[in-house]
């Protein structure tokens, strides 16, 4: 319908360790869409950067992409050869800063390292890793959607929160003091104190075990003492920032 109307679909493909190798995003029908290169190709993201955010567009726009474009060509011995060019439509240069360079080179170089064969595992392999969490720790968290997930697994405190008074936050800082990242909090909004965990394919078996052994001893610290998790953590120089603070009153320079 939004197409016959002349509409253009963009999607949101910050995440797609569920997809690569099993269908492409124009088969979706969209016309453009981005790809966080660090949650699904490898590139680091701490500290908050160097991410990069590829993007990739359907045949109808490529006519007004910015030049210059890459183009491939066949010269009369049929070998190929790139060149630049501008698209018939194209909107012009951009101004603005193209990304990082260096991580769409590490994207690539990983996308073919794995081959036709191994990109499809990827997926298979973030499933799979995803749904053996949800089925372990399913009865000691809250499960708001008990069905097949994808490469996400959404579990709630609110069991924690109603019995003990015990957040989704307090369980995410404890986790630091069994040296394990905390996953995504308070995400997706519509989950009452959620937690939205990600293993994606990139953990071996040994480490799940771990991750959902600790979950079940949070669980059951919250129950026995929940002072522990409300004041956790307990092995860092800092434990819980002023978050608000910082976003109201953000200070950006280092200063003496």
């Amino acid at each position: 319908m939004v197409r016959d109307a002349g509409g253009i679909i963009y999607g949101d493909g910050a995440n797609l360790n569920a997809l690569v190798g099993k269908l492409k995003p124009g088969q979706l029908g969209f016309d453009i869409l981005h790809s966080n290169l660090h949650k699904t190709f490898t590139q680091p993201h701490g500290g908050g950067g160097p991410g990069a955010g590829a993007v990739m567009v359907s045949e109808r726009i490529l006519p007004f992409l910015p030049t210059p474009v890459i183009d491939r060509k066949t010269d009369k011995s049929n070998a190929e050869f790139f060149t630049f060019m501008s698209p018939e439509k194209t909107i012009g240069k951009m101004g603005a800063f193209h990304g990082n360079f260096g991580a769409l080179v590490r994207a690539y170089a990983y996308i073919r390292t794995l081959g036709k064969q191994g990109v499809p595992k990827v997926s298979e392999d973030a499933v799979i890793n995803a749904n053996y969490i949800r089925s372990q720790l399913k009865g000691v968290f809250d499960l708001p959607y008990d069905r097949t997930c994808m490469h996400e697994v959404v579990f709630s405190a609110r069991n924690l929160k109603r019995d003990n008074g015990i957040t989704a936050l307090d369980v995410s800082k404890r986790l630091i003091d069994y040296g394990i990242h905390p996953p995504t909090m308070y995400f997706p909004l519509i989950v009452e104190e959620a937690l939205m965990i990600e293993p994606t394919e990139t953990e071996s078996k040994e480490t799940i075990d771990e991750f959902i052994d600790v979950m079940k001893i949070i669980a059951r610290e919250a129950a026995e003492d929940p002072s522990l998790l409300r004041e956790a953590p307990h092995n860092t120089p800092n434990t819980r920032l002023d978050e608000a603070l910082a976003a109201r009153e953000p200070d950006l320079r280092w200063k003496k």
